[in-house]
């Protein structure tokens, strides 16, 4: 049976979208906040946090992820080159993969280092490994490293739906911005 793509994201995805950006915005600037502050209190409710808020990005990539795979998503615009539909589409594949990869990265750095996740205080969850110390220090370089190339996937990802709006003049954008879309009437 085949499916016809839909034009737009719906409101789910569009939620979805934009609930993850702000979330991961949110988890990276607690990393800047808590990453230079001495051990205190105030650094272990931040570094609490950003877990907290990092497991909930994980869990809603998935989420992401299998709406997508039941609902679809619009064709990449056939009147793109083929390279800007290719690294278009490489860098939503790397954007999905960073989302999943990175948190769980920060859940088994935690593991290892002999921190449990405790999502939002109440909730226990898994050692994914045992206690290492040197396998908590690769995990952490790795998740550091996993999380810059986030960054620069996110603003490469935001600074082509702003050139497909302003400059392109295409619907890009609009297709995760519902107010842009022009009336057809």
């Amino acid at each position: 049976m085949s499916r016809t793509r839909p034009e737009h994201y719906d409101g789910l995805q569009i939620l979805l979208h934009w609930g993850v950006a702000l979330l991961i915005a949110g988890v990276f600037s607690l990393a800047l906040i808590f990453d230079d502050m001495p051990l205190s209190p105030a650094k272990f409710g931040l570094i609490s946090w950003h877990k907290w808020l990092g497991i909930t990005v994980l869990a809603l990539a998935v989420l992401r992820l299998a709406w997508r795979g039941i609902r679809g998503a619009p064709a990449a615009d056939t009147s793109l080159p083929a390279w800007q539909r290719g690294l278009a589409t490489g860098v939503h594949h790397l954007l999905y993969l960073l989302m999943i990869a990175l948190p769980l990265a920060g859940w088994l750095m935690s593991s290892a280092k002999g921190y449990s996740v405790v999502l939002f205080g109440k909730i226990p969850l898994p050692d994914l490994v045992g206690k290492d110390e040197a396998l908590g220090h690769l995990l952490k370089e790795a998740h550091e490293l996993m999380a810059w190339t986030l960054l620069v996937l996110v603003a490469l990802h935001a600074a082509a739906a702003i050139k497909h709006h302003v400059i392109d003049k295409d619907t890009t954008l609009a297709r995760m911005l519902p107010f842009l879309r022009r009336k057809t009437s």
